[in-house]
């Protein structure tokens, strides 16, 4: 409900409010930061009722409500939609400039006149005087309101049609009140723009998981902290920019529609161009594309862009997400893990100050150089099994892994470890199962089996595995990082193979029927179509500078550096589920 106290007559309330109202009770004025909430005086002067469960009923009537505002207003000749404010200060600036004034200090001269604009967030009354808490991008600051001094009747304006959520355009001078409170001591203020509809109140603010993901602008208001995240944000995105950079490295634009969608494993976003009558993909990766710059001359390119897959929602997914990927020409990927370092000590510092940062609980220790072990021996430590003494023997593989992994597998764990198609995907599998939850402070794993890595370059000392990095911090995947495979005969030859797997466990699994939900799982997984992108390989037959890249999640490393636990808490607008 609409908060009134004294703002505004009864006789402007609509039917819907009067019955709450009995006559005998006096409004009293109470300081109050929603605009949803009335406070009675009625024997109890501090009862209150609740906005939490506002029904749609009283929102529409508060709507309604303002609505004859905005018609009262212009039928005063005041527009509620202005067109433009001209600011001298933010509310940041002017806490600086005047810290010095003491309690019930005034500054009247003449070039201490301010002039401010910003959201009205609360607001209280005592006779002929008002305060209003004003927030802009940089803070907020007190509007200090006398009758006396406002130019004719703002004052009654002030409580006619003034409301919390309301933007207004302020002007006045300076004035720190005998609290201490520093404050605009207001000659005139103009409605900028009216809200409509109430803000959540004070004491129960934006709760509402879910509501706070679909209306996040409301969300930004309730929780001023949730802007800040993406302040950072901002600043993080901006950061890794300035670190490639100086590195030598040009941004580039990549096709975000695509003819084939390559670069990575992943089911893609499907949709039709009707002039060309063909379908199009939204891309997975930059990957192939960043790579046919490399092939065209350029050899240092990243791009910071939205990759889209169309998969699950987590705390960790979200369909469609930002990374940075870069190629570097003429280095491998132990060059590739020195930027990868740099990339992130640098955001940390930027956005912390510090390299020891709190993650959910967790002390995370960022200081260089960070752990580097391969895949192999962080699997022997953590589950005593050697897979360099396995050899390709995929029978043994299996039976040894389950009899050392015991009876503390889950289902779904047992059922991906028996479905393995190699001993290189079984070790990956054990590796994700076992290890990678354990993975809390920086990790680079090495060394990938050659059968999940299909666009690296094969290790130089050891056939079956390929020199390929991941970065693990607090158990999740950060950045994968590749010594690029260069050999187009052997990448042609990489891409029909897994595309041929592919499309074997595609047709196994919707040949295969049964309601298990793991099957079920494996229908959904592998349904889509993968095709080879022909054009890509036929760029490195023109040949490809020796090279390494890397893919760094820029939603995951926010996550991490603001202490954000769901990655729909850095992205501004995640995809939610349909609203029942």
């Amino acid at each position: 409900m609409e908060a009134l106290k004294l703002w505004s007559t009864l006789s402007s309330l609509p039917i819907s409010f009067r019955h709450v109202i009995r006559r005998r009770t006096s409004l009293t004025l109470v300081r109050c930061r929603s605009s949803t909430s009335i406070t009675v005086s009625a024997g109890t002067r501090n009862r209150r009722a609740s906005s939490s469960s506002t029904s749609t009923s009283d929102r529409e009537a508060v709507r309604a409500l303002r609505i004859k505002k905005v018609e009262e207003l212009r039928s005063k000749g005041l527009e509620p939609y202005a067109y433009k404010w001209d600011r001298t200060h933010s509310a940041n600036q002017l806490q600086e400039i005047y810290r010095h004034l003491a309690n019930g200090e005034e500054s009247n001269s003449e070039n201490d006149h301010v002039s401010v604009a910003g959201r009205v967030v609360a607001r209280r009354a005592f006779g002929k005087l008002a305060f209003l808490t004003l927030r802009d991008d940089s803070g907020t600051i007190q509007l200090y309101c006398e009758k006396e001094r406002l130019l004719s009747d703002q004052f009654e304006q002030l409580k006619a049609f003034v409301d919390i959520g309301d933007i207004l355009g302020v002007s006045g001078s300076m004035k720190r009140t005998e609290k201490g409170e520093l404050s605009v001591l207001v000659n005139s203020f103009v409605v900028l723009t009216k809200s409509l509809l109430p803000l959540p109140d004070k004491y129960h603010g934006l709760t509402d998981v879910d509501k706070r993901y679909r209306q996040r602008y409301v969300d930004m208001i309730s929780n001023p902290e949730v802007a800040d995240v993406f302040r950072k944000r901002a600043k993080i995105v901006s950061e890794i920019r300035k670190t490639v950079e100086s590195l030598g490295f040009v941004e580039v634009e990549t096709p975000v529609l695509q003819g084939a969608a390559g670069g990575a494993e992943a089911r893609p976003f499907v949709t039709y161009h009707n002039s060309l009558g063909r379908d199009l993909y939204l891309r997975i990766a930059t990957e192939l594309h960043l790579k046919r710059m490399l092939v065209g001359g350029f050899e240092k390119v990243y791009e910071i862009g939205r990759i889209f897959r169309n998969e699950g929602l987590s705390t960790r997914h979200n369909p469609e997400f930002t990374t940075i990927e870069m190629y570097e020409a003429y280095s491998d990927y132990q060059s590739m893990m020195n930027i990868t370092e740099e990339i992130v000590t640098h955001c940390a510092l930027a956005v912390n100050g510090k390299l020891t940062i709190d993650y959910q609980g967790v002390e995370i220790c960022l200081e260089r150089p960070w752990r580097r072990e391969t895949m192999h021996n962080l699997v022997k430590e953590a589950t005593g099994i050697d897979f360099n003494e396995l050899g390709n023997d995929l029978k043994v593989a299996k039976e040894t892994t389950l009899r050392a992994l015991g009876d503390g597998l889950e289902n779904k764990d047992k059922f991906v470890i028996e479905s393995s198609p190699s001993v290189g995907n079984l070790l990956n599998e054990v590796f994700e199962i076992v290890v990678e939850p354990k993975l809390v402070q920086p990790t680079f794993v090495l060394d990938y089996p050659i059968e999940i890595s299909p666009l690296a370059k094969p290790h130089r000392r050891h056939a079956s595995l390929t020199e390929r990095f991941e970065l693990f911090i607090c158990g999740r995947e950060m950045a994968n990082a590749f010594s690029e495979l260069t050999d187009p005969l052997d990448q042609r030859a990489r891409l029909e193979e897994q595309v041929r797997q592919h499309n074997e466990k595609r047709a196994a699994a919707v040949s295969e029927k049964s309601s298990a939900q793991e099957k079920l799982k494996e229908i959904d997984d592998h349904s889509y179509e993968v095709t080879l992108d022909d054009d890509f390989v036929t760029a490195l037959e023109y040949g490809m500078p020796p090279a390494s890249g890397m893919g760094l999640g820029i939603d995951r490393l926010v996550m991490l550096l603001t202490n954000s636990a769901s990655i729909r808490d850095v992205i501004a607008f995640p995809v939610l589920k349909i609203q029942q």
